[in-house]
């Protein structure tokens, strides 16, 4: 960096004595002035890049842009995005009923699970009550 600033991303007399004020103020004062002085030269392509990040995004929810799930630009051929619109539905609907049939499954495979944990439970219980018992009561 050519830069002859008083205050740049370097060890100069100035950034050290800022950063030790920093210190002496309040700590992270001193750790961004050392965060500034070591990392400061790539602070203009961080912003940078940054701007271009926050262009394509505000760019994507511009009108006809469809930022979110399937919405598409229009290509311009309505047969073709007519076609894309129809299929786009069908896999919407065929995704719905994967969504039910599994949450089908998952009521289900529960139920089959508490039948088991009832069946095991009901074992257990009967050998508890036909056990013989090897304890007489306490008489006091």
């Amino acid at each position: 960096m050519t830069s002859r600033a008083l205050i740049r991303p370097a060890w100069t007399p100035a950034t050290i004595a800022l950063m030790v004020i920093g210190f002496m103020v309040y700590w992270p004062l001193g750790l961004a002035m050392i965060a500034y002085i070591l990392w400061g030269d790539r602070l203009e392509a961080f912003r940078r890049d940054v701007n271009l990040a926050t262009d394509r995004v505000a760019g994507s929810f511009r009108k006809g842009q469809g930022g979110f799930g399937f919405g598409a630009p229009r290509t311009g051929n309505v047969a073709f995005d007519d076609w894309r619109d129809r299929e786009l539905a069908r896999l919407d609907a065929e995704r719905r009923r994967l969504q039910e049939a599994s949450a089908e499954f998952e009521a289900y495979a529960r139920e089959l699970r508490r039948a088991k944990d009832q069946e095991e439970f009901d074992r257990f219980m009967a050998e508890r009550r036909n056990r013989p018992s090897d304890v007489s009561p306490v008489v006091g």
